[in-house]
Parts: C-alpha cells; sequence; structure tokens
C-alpha cells in the first residue's frame, strides 16, 4: 500500500526518474538515423531501467521471440504501458498529439519514431494508416491502444477499429497484448492514469513498494487473415476482455 512505502525513498524514486528522462534523452538523440537495431536495444534498455527504478516486476512474457514488422495492440491503463511494452518489443508508438508537449517525455518519444494523431479529426485516419503501414513494411513494430484512452485497468472500454486498417494495408500480423497491474498480489487501479493528472500519476506510481504487471500474449493473427479491420478488432477485444477481466476483484464491479 502507499503509505508502507517510506517518503525519502519516494523522492529518492523521483529524483532518479528525472534523470533517467534527461539520459534516456540524450541516448536517443544520440542514435544513428536508420540503425533499427540500435535504436530497439537502446528503447529496450531505457525502458528496463526505468521499470527497475519504480520497481515494476515484470511476469508472464520474460523473454518473448523478437518480432519484426508486427502491430502490436493493448489494453491502456497507464503511462507506464509503454515502458512495460517497449522492454519486451520496442516499437513505435501511436500517441495522442497533446504527447509532443509534455516536459521532456515528448521529445524523447518523437526521436524514439511515434507517430502522433488527432483523435478529434477523422480526417487524419487515412495518412496516419499510409504511416503505420510504410512502418511496418520497413520492418518495425507500431503499437497503438485501441481504447484510444485509458481505462481504469480492471476492465476494457470499447475497442476502435480505424487503426486496425494498417496491418491489412502492409499484410503484417497483428500481436495482442493484455496489460494487468498488482499491488501486494491484488488487483489495482493506482496505477491507472484515466482521470488523474501526469504528476499526481506519477506520485502514485512511486508511492507504491512494488508493482507486478501481468503480460499475456494473444496467439499472433497472421497476414491477410482477415480482410475487415472491424472482424480483427472485434477478435482482439474478444481477447483482451477475456483476459483482463478473468481475475478483478467482485468489489471493483466485475466478475472474479
Amino acid at each position: 500500500m502507499a503509505h508502507s512505502t517510506p517518503f525519502w525513498r519516494r523522492l529518492f524514486r523521483l529524483g532518479a526518474l528525472v534523470f533517467w528522462l534527461f539520459r534516456a534523452v540524450w541516448r536517443i538523440r544520440r542514435l544513428p538515423a536508420g540503425n533499427r537495431e540500435a535504436r530497439q536495444q537502446a528503447v529496450r534498455q531505457l525502458s528496463m531501467h526505468c521499470l527497475d527504478i519504480l520497481n515494476v516486476r515484470l511476469h508472464g512474457l520474460k523473454q518473448p521471440a523478437p518480432l519484426q514488422g508486427t502491430l502490436i495492440v493493448a489494453n491502456h491503463v497507464s503511462w507506464l504501458d509503454i515502458l512495460v511494452i517497449n522492454s519486451l518489443y520496442p516499437s513505435g508508438f501511436i500517441a495522442m498529439k497533446e504527447l509532443k508537449n509534455w516536459w521532456v517525455i515528448g521529445k524523447m518519444v518523437a526521436n524514439a519514431g511515434t507517430i502522433f494523431i488527432d483523435r478529434s479529426n477523422r480526417k487524419d485516419i487515412d495518412p496516419i494508416n499510409q504511416a503505420i503501414a510504410e512502418s511496418l513494411r520497413q520492418g518495425d513494430n507500431v503499437c497503438f491502444f485501441p481504447e484510444a484512452k485509458t481505462s481504469s485497468g480492471t476492465g476494457i472500454l470499447p475497442l476502435k477499429a480505424a487503426l486496425f486498417q494498417s496491418a491489412i494495408m502492409a499484410g503484417a500480423p497483428v500481436q495482442a497484448l493484455a496489460l494487468r497491474y498488482y499491488v501486494a498480489q491484488r488487483r489495482s487501479e493506482s496505477v491507472s492514469f484515466a482521470d488523474v493528472g501526469l504528476f499526481r500519476s506519477v506520485w502514485q506510481i512511486v508511492s507504491q513498494p512494488q508493482i507486478d504487471v501481468q503480460v499475456d500474449a494473444a496467439p499472433a493473427i497472421a497476414p491477410a487473415t482477415y480482410d475487415d479491420r472491424f472482424v480483427m478488432k472485434d477478435e482482439v477485444e474478444h481477447y483482451l476482455r477475456q483476459v483482463v477481466e478473468q481475475d478483478v476483484p467482485p468489489a471493483l464491479g466485475y466478475q472474479a
């Protein structure tokens, strides 16, 4: 629980996190252009280091087989999701355009290959799908969160189908990941970024003595399995809902 983490340790983690941010920006800016292997290695190492600072422990997929040119989709709970996924499958992310303006983080994710979109502008979707498809064809992994916003982590919001079209356009496989967060061996909403400001979210996370995250992977959807993004979306949503909601305590409003 939050009160079991000493105040000095929370401050130490905050300081270490700030140092990590500047180091991450410096390292990513120095990466040679076009060197996918170097970028993926740097992103993986930086993500693992940040998770160590925050005492976030991964369970499930610890040493997965590497992916190339894969569209990765996952449920969205926290900004930690990006670190968790990048520690397993270094990817370019699809993110809201507002993230560009986040202090330090915006520059870092932009240099790491993030594709920014305007969710309020439906005309923005086609060029974004084109950009994603091109990255996939070049062998880069691209990840997005089809819920389009963060949830409490104890359930799944309805998925949006639009960006699944990029996998069809590129003939790329789709890998769904289900993320579940635990504190003191119980499902917890304290990690969620839903309806919480960035600084409050960071404080809540550094206040936890340890955060455990279970990562489960669906069987990959092979290229050209579907030519309908809505059918693809439905399969992913069924898997995520089945896994994410399976062990939620009844007190949180879901079946245990």
